[in-house]
């Protein structure tokens, strides 16, 4: 291995579920979450000379945020095939529910809107870091995040059983 090739990789193991996940919330798509995810990390390997000694995980979800934003200003055309992918998992019609809920509320949300509220309190960045990685002002992700707030509120009363917090 290439020196400083173990210490990514222990890195990408560390922050690849995190990525993945805030790529899904982002998406609501967990195929284009995996391909964020990975997008992400290999642009992150390329400059980890320059970066592994500062904050990585903030540069990986950099990253990821403007890929997925990029993917929203030009979207990628999709071609269906007839080939179906495996499904795996155990049937777990609790977590299926919730997770469908909090999808369809996700996406009531703009993708701008999305962005925010994943940024503010998934990644529980301050207003001012993701303005800055947004490249919006503060200003904007006050009121975008009020806005998307008020959204989420109004419909968490059709929350399905047991989803309520």
């Amino acid at each position: 291995m290439a020196r400083g090739d173990a210490e990514f990789v222990e890195f990408a193991r560390a922050a690849s579920g995190r990525l993945v996940h805030a790529a899904f919330l982002m998406t609501g798509d967990h195929h284009r979450a995996e391909d964020a995810a990975q997008t992400a990390l290999a642009r992150t390997y390329a400059s980890w000379s320059r970066i592994r000694e500062n904050d990585a995980y903030g540069y990986a979800r950099s990253v990821l945020v403007n890929h997925l934003v990029d993917g929203w200003r030009r979207p990628i055309r999709e071609y269906p095939t007839e080939d179906v992918p495996d499904r795996h998992g155990d049937d777990v019609a609790d977590e299926v529910a919730t997770r469908r809920w909090l999808l369809a509320i996700l996406g009531t949300l703009s993708p701008r809107e999305r962005a925010i509220v994943v940024l503010r309190y998934y990644f529980d960045l301050p207003e001012a870091q993701v303005a800055r990685e947004l490249g919006v002002s503060v200003g904007t992700v006050k009121s975008t995040s009020s806005r998307a707030l008020e959204k989420l509120r109004g419909v968490e009363a059709a929350a399905p059983e047991g989803t309520r917090r």
